[in-house]
């Protein structure tokens, strides 16, 4: 995968043709083929949830279905980002049933990053597998990732294809987010690939190391520049229910996504202020050649050309100082230091993982 500052890491899109194929080897310390014979890989799987009552149990079951073959020590983090609805009851059940399941409360909604941060910060496996609770991430992928993930890959990414349109304005704007992000961001953000992904244990590592309070985990994974495959899939229709994520959360994650990967909009500004310099000294060149030729009574003060060039300087200077705003509202909320997520509890079952292991870093 692409990167600043030279990076050459490379990412390969896995294709019908590669089935049955091995991918190159080589990735770095963290990779599935490091991993001794004689110790059982644990794989941990990380789902947040947010008032999903009516879809976790089928979720749940499906994804035993997938990972109870497995020939690996599984665990699951189901993370409930603050539920107003019966997910938190619901997992509760699951978890006393079921002793592979560890469910983090969080005190409030912080969010679809902070409650896969939080899910990440507490897995102690091998490998870790982020996936959404709604059931269109489908977990019959499980087996194909880990089978690249013990190929040499630490990041296998899932690029959603277009066999099943989503939304149109969801689709629009993820179209209009991806071409900004491409041209304002030195990182390479694949489109279509969401937070569904496998991480190896030093990827997940390397993202504890990175603190900051808005988080675009995709960013962030794409910038540690990993050895990364793509796997395409087809979105499943949800479980049930709809969408939690409002056109104003998409808004929010797109702000996190530019203002945290790039200063485009800053050296724009100075463009802008540049562009309006360079109409000045044409202007001064223009009323002196005017003085120069003796018409300089030609020269009638127009109101309107007056008030156009003061709206539109008024206009971009506020521009300009609307994104320095934004990035200094960044900076205060940074060097707050507040956790991206409160836990409230930790429940489950006491795992072969967990027992004295300490809480999430916030």
């Amino acid at each position: 995968m692409s990167q600043d500052d030279g990076d050459t890491s490379t990412s390969r899109r896995v294709g019908a043709s590669d089935e049955g194929a091995d991918p190159a080897m080589g990735a770095g310390a963290g990779a599935g083929q490091v991993l001794a014979d004689t110790k059982m890989v644990a794989l941990d799987i990380v789902v947040p949830l947010y008032n999903e009552e009516r879809s976790v149990e089928s979720f749940h079951q499906n994804l035993m279905r997938v990972t109870t073959p497995l020939a690996f020590d599984v665990m699951i983090y189901y993370v409930n980002d603050g539920s107003t609805d019966a997910t938190a009851t619901i997992l509760g059940k699951i978890a006393g049933a079921d002793g592979r399941v560890v469910v983090i409360e969080l005190s409030r909604n912080f969010g679809h990053q902070a409650a896969l941060s939080a899910g990440l910060d507490v897995t102690k496996g091998d490998v870790v597998i982020t996936i959404d609770g709604d059931g269109q991430h489908p977990p019959e992928l499980i087996p194909e990732m880990l089978r690249l993930f013990e190929n040499g890959y630490d990041v296998v990414l899932t690029q959603r294809n277009d066999v099943r349109q989503p939304a149109f304005l969801k689709r629009s704007t993820s179209a209009v987010f991806y071409w900004l992000l491409s041209r304002v961001s030195d990182t390479n953000i694949i489109p279509g690939c969401a937070d569904y992904r496998l991480l190896s244990r030093g990827v997940v590592a390397s993202l504890k190391e990175m603190p900051e309070y808005h988080r675009f985990l995709r960013g962030m994974v794409a910038w540690l520049g990993y050895r990364t495959v793509i796997l395409p899939y087809s979105e499943q229709p949800r479980i049930a229910g709809r969408s939690k994520y409002s056109l104003k959360k998409m808004i929010g994650l797109a702000m996190d996504a530019v203002f945290s990967f790039s200063l485009v909009p800053l050296r724009l500004g100075i463009a802008l202020g540049a562009c309006f310099l360079l109409l000045a000294l044409f202007e001064v060149v223009y009323v002196l050649w005017y003085w120069l030729r003796g018409e300089q009574q030609l020269l009638v003060p127009g109101w309107s050309s007056l008030m156009f060039m003061i709206l539109l300087a008024g206009g971009t200077t506020m521009v300009v100082t609307g994104f320095i705003g934004i990035y200094v509202g960044y900076i205060f909320q940074e060097v707050k230091h507040r956790p991206v997520y409160v836990v409230k509890s930790l429940r489950g079952p006491g795992s072969r993982r967990d027992e004295g292991a300490p809480g999430p870093e916030a």
